[in-house]
């Protein structure tokens, strides 16, 4: 389990993190969402002790990081897949680890097993690994103590296709295992294949979560059209609230109610679905659209 509660982090002026709550329960996978900088990669380096909040708290399994009597042996734990020293072999990564968590040798190749990485490339430098190769490190890293619960940071960056189902694999069994996993991604679809919960953030607070179901449910009616700007400016004349997206236009209204609309201003519709079909990445633009950094497109 892992509880965050109202969880701050202000550097000056800056609000980084503000003022979140959520819960991932165990037995499931919960998707932590956002633009870049939206303050996922603070909150995680708060709840694993590694970033002190202004205020609120974090705890796992019932306490905050740093009083746990062995982390390493109860949470897994992969921020940055980089963060490895480059002058060790990959097994030599993880024996130290295995030292530092108080797990048998035995464990190392376990986890290399697990993870996929053979017997040759655990001998290499890790100055000479694929960044596909060191996030099986990292994960490799975050598995061997045998935790109940997993902290990981983009964990399928760099990953090939053949790499990423095998990611979504482990981490449906760690989860069907009893295990909590906290996921932060850019591979929307392969969260939204995985997760069971999400999260979503934006400059800092909370924009979205719960079930998965729940979210694509609710997430309105999606439409393109011919010319999406008139289109909008209609819908907002009749009070209708439109998100526009880099895919076209996600609103708050009934499909029926958005083909009327168009219909009477003999408006050609392109694209008109109700949110159930939406997918997770439309759904995300959507919600994060008034926090993102970008820009519209040229």
């Amino acid at each position: 389990m892992i509880t965050i509660e109202n969880l701050t982090k202000r550097y000056g002026g800056f609000t980084a993190v503000d003022d979140i709550s959520f819960r991932v329960r165990p037995g499931s996978v919960v998707g932590f969402l956002g633009p870049n900088g939206a303050g996922k990669s603070t909150a995680m380096r708060m709840m694993t002790g590694l970033t002190p909040a202004t205020s609120g708290r974090a705890t796992i399994l019932g306490q905050p990081y740093r009083e746990l009597h062995n982390p390493g042996r109860q949470v897994g734990v992969m921020l940055d897949a980089s963060a490895q020293h480059p002058g060790r072999t990959g097994r030599e990564v993880l024996r130290v680890a295995a030292i530092s968590v108080g797990v048998s040798r035995s464990r190392v190749e376990d986890v290399l097993a697990l993870v996929g990485l053979t017997d040759e490339e655990a001998g290499r430098r890790v100055r000479n690994y694929s960044l596909g190769m060191r996030q099986r490190l990292g994960i490799a890293a975050a598995l061997i103590g045998e935790p109940q619960v997993l902290i990981l940071d983009e964990p399928a960056n760099g990953l090939d296709p053949q790499g990423i189902h095998w990611m979504r694999g482990l981490l449906r069994r760690f989860a069907d295992g009893g295990g909590t996993v906290l996921l932060s991604s850019h591979l929307l679809h392969e969260v939204q294949i995985v997760a069971d919960d999400l999260v979503m953030i934006g400059r800092g607070r909370i924009v979205a979560m719960g079930t998965k179901e729940e979210l694509l449910e609710r997430g309105g009616t999606t439409v393109r059209s011919t010319d999406d700007a008139r289109l909008a400016a209609l819908l907002e004349a009749a009070e209708v609230p439109v998100t526009r997206t880099g895919s076209g236009l996600v609103v708050d209204a009934d499909p029926r109610v958005v083909g009327e609309i168009a219909a009477e201003e003999r408006m050609v519709l392109l694209e008109l679905r109700s949110g159930g079909s939406e997918g997770l990445e439309e759904m995300f633009l959507g919600l994060t659209a008034a926090t993102s950094r970008e820009g519209d497109a040229a």
